[in-house]
């Protein structure tokens, strides 16, 4: 029995709020969680349960950046060709609604961090101070636009952080920005690349990029982050935090992903969005199960 045409039409307008919310995108505040992960006490109730309400806090405040984004960015979206199927550049959802909903996301996510830990409240204030200069100016600006998205990671590390009461190691910051730094260059490549095939320029910022720069920064990075990771599984200081000298083991599986994203990136090209590879990529998904499970077994057994 076919349901009702309001509640066909109810279920679609739910759908389309999630979708502007960009619920995939909530995979990139796992890194709020690191901190316990690495600081050996993920398995301690209280900073486990601060770091969740953190991830939620965090993941609703994110959601309400991205409706910005959303908004601000109506008219380039609609040329893109996959970004003019969002809700507000196709239209699903009105924008005067987007607004209100980006308003009680924004609020809800600022009180909860405020209830948190204060400063966990002005991490959230600098990553929405951030991102507004982001979208009205700095995502314009050829290099400062990619190291604007690498440092957003970086604050989600000191969420964690502040949240649970766990010191970061200068190492995890490190790599977590060359990551963030290398998966934003991956994406600019794959913008251009859609520019130079469809002649349709989707980012102003694309005029500061060719595909040789964009080429050598990725190789440039992959192997940088390697080289930092190796670094960081042999640093005396963490083998005596971690009570192993075995982390280099896991160094394996670190290559490995990087390799297979450099694939995604050079031979696929389809490296559009990070998040979204690594939800269908079975490659990248066993690359980061493998090196959790060893990275876990020999931290904490």
């Amino acid at each position: 029995m076919k349901r009702p045409f309001l509640e066909q039409k109810m279920t679609g307008r739910i759908k389309d709020y999630i979708l502007l919310m960009r619920p995939h995108q909530y995979v990139k505040n796992v890194f709020i969680i690191l901190p316990l992960f690495f600081g050996r006490r993920i398995f301690e109730s209280g900073p486990l349960l601060n770091a969740a309400l953190a991830f939620i806090a965090f993941s609703l405040f994110a959601s309400s950046v991205y409706i910005f984004n959303d908004y601000h960015d109506i008219e380039e979206d609609r040329r893109h060709p996959e970004k003019k199927n969002r809700p507000l550049a196709s239209g699903k959802v009105p924008q005067k609604e987007a607004l209100v909903l980006m308003a009680a996301l924004a609020v809800s996510g600022l009180a909860m961090s405020f209830l948190l830990n204060i400063n966990a409240f002005y991490l959230f204030v600098s990553y929405l101070v951030l991102n507004v200069l982001y979208t009205l100016k700095l995502k314009h600006i050829a290099i400062i636009d990619v190291f604007v998205v690498a440092a957003c990671f970086v604050i989600r590390l000191f969420v964690g952080s502040v949240v649970t009461g766990v010191e970061l190691s200068m190492w995890i910051i490190l790599v977590t920005f060359l990551l963030a730094l290398f998966l934003a260059f991956a994406k600019r490549r794959d913008d251009l690349i859609i520019y130079l095939q469809t002649k349709e320029r989707t980012r102003a910022v694309l005029d500061g990029y060719n595909l040789e720069t964009l080429n050598a920064a990725l190789v440039t990075l992959s192997s940088v982050i390697i080289v930092a990771y190796i670094m960081y599984t042999v640093s005396p200081e963490i083998i005596a935090k971690a009570g192993t000298d075995k982390l280099y083991i896991t160094v394996f599986f670190v290559i490995l992903g990087v390799m297979r994203y450099m694939q995604i990136t050079f031979l696929e090209q389809a490296c559009g969005s990070p998040t979204k590879v690594l939800l269908r990529d079975r490659f990248l998904q066993l690359s980061i199960s493998g090196w959790l499970l060893t990275f876990g077994m020999l931290l904490y057994f």
